[in-house]
């Protein structure tokens, strides 16, 4: 009974249009002393120390701010750009070429709405003037935006790391083959879509691609293809860890501005500012997830929700199956920080107790949590790219577009839910 009280209560309060960090927070407490009384307070207290002084929670910011440096400065733009010649007179080449920018921006930062926008602005305006296909040009905008859920160094699995408490260096070496092969599956439905009908995705013309510089864009590739090497060489090297990369990456991303005459007083401000926004929005979330994890468990709710899963009789992998119900639908109405921090530490110990490979199932979940970008109705990578999108450009007309690709990546969640070895391979 607790449970549903307690879910329905979060659902309730968010309908309210209230934060969910203050909702989660406001139901914690309440089922705190509420449930246990008055010397409960040091459960709170303890939950919150416990929580903030996590050593890889350094990480978090350093990521995001190397991120918020790459938006404001003109490395991401020059990628672009200089790509172009790789589009060449290839039907959807503008798209393909997006799509590897895409990641490789998810590679320097791992952090997804910057993307999005940063992607909406460069290559979304530039299609539709090409005469692409309107919803093709979304559906890529988007779901290449959203590659960043699942490319080294992920926001979201370093959080998966935190709190199930495994390996984040080995999280980031599974992750590499699905990010791959959902790259893959995205540049394979654009090529197939436009090799069918080339005027879904008309070639570059022989004069702009007669104004393309392969030097200039080889040139392009190497501020980018440094930072890559900074953060993801350092890692796999074992030269540095998690926490240690990201300070790496920040230095490369500030040292290669400072060169192109790019590092100004306003830009620093805008970064840490955007930084500090970002950072206070994941602690105070998590803090309050905390303390609602802290007192469910010791309510009884994690042997509840264990033994209401395991009680299903069918095998393992169906299991699994349910979990990842759970987690769309939560995608549906939740932020993923908030799903990763409520969600988290109840299903890790039911996978472990399964026999299950946890870093595999922080694959599973980085997926699920990719698809919750793009479904409605919270799909936050939509209002991302409204944002910036041309006022034509309704969220009707984005959620079309998403359907394939969506579709996409329920076939890659399929994929590593029957072929484990997709993401494990290489540990």
């Amino acid at each position: 009974m607790g449970t549903y009280v307690l879910v329905a209560s979060i659902f309730i309060l968010l309908l309210s249009g209230q934060p969910l960090a203050w909702v989660t927070g406001l139901v914690a407490l309440a089922f705190t002393f509420g449930w246990f009384g008055d010397n409960a307070l040091p459960l709170v207290t303890a939950r919150i120390f416990g929580f903030i002084t996590e050593y890889s929670l350094v990480a978090i910011p350093m990521f995001i701010l190397m991120a918020a440096l790459l938006d404001r400065s003109g490395i991401a733009k020059d990628l672009f750009n200089g790509m172009r010649v790789l589009a060449g007179r290839l039907p959807g080449g503008v798209a393909i070429q997006t799509l590897i920018v895409a990641i490789l921006l998810a590679a320097m930062s791992g952090v997804i709405g910057g993307e999005i926008v940063l992607l909406g602005i460069l290559a979304l305006p530039q299609m539709l003037r090409l005469g692409y296909d309107r919803n093709l040009s979304i559906g890529v905008v988007c779901a290449g935006g959203s590659l960043g859920t699942m490319m080294p160094p992920s926001i979201v699995l370093i959080i998966y790391g935190l709190v199930g408490g495994v390996s984040i260096a080995d999280l980031f070496v599974a992750a590499i083959t699905p990010a791959m092969l959902l790259l893959g599956c995205y540049i394979a439905y654009v090529l197939i879509k436009c090799l069918r009908d080339p005027s879904l995705g008309p070639p570059m013309s022989k004069e702009e691609h007669a104004e393309e510089s392969v030097a200039g864009a080889v040139r392009s590739l190497i501020a980018p293809g440094f930072i890559v090497f900074a953060v993801l060489g350092s890692i796999y090297t074992g030269v540095a860890s998690i926490t240690e990369a990201a300070a790496l990456g920040v230095s490369s991303v500030l040292i290669i501005s400072l060169l192109r005459r790019e590092l100004n007083t306003k830009m620093l401000q805008d970064s840490l500012t955007h930084t500090l926004e970002t950072c206070g929005m994941i602690i105070w979330i998590g803090i309050a997830a905390a303390v609602l994890v802290g007192v469910y468990n010791l309510m009884g709710g994690n042997r509840f929700v264990s033994s209401a899963i395991l009680g299903i009789d069918a095998p393992p992998v169906v299991l699994i199956m349910v979990m990842m119900a759970i987690l769309l639908v939560l995608g549906m109405f939740l932020d993923w920080i908030g799903i990763a921090l409520l969600t988290l530490p109840i299903f890790v110990p039911i996978i472990k107790q399964l026999g299950y490979d946890p870093i595999w199932f922080g694959v599973l979940f980085a997926v699920n949590m990719q698809v919750s970008y793009l479904t409605p109705p919270f799909g936050p990578a939509a209002f991302y790219l409204k944002s910036v999108a041309p006022p034509d450009i309704t969220l009707k007309h984005i959620y079309t577009a998403l359907l394939p690709f969506i579709a996409l990546q329920m076939l890659v969640l399929m994929l590593l839910l029957f072929f484990p070895q997709i993401a494990t391979w290489m540990l």
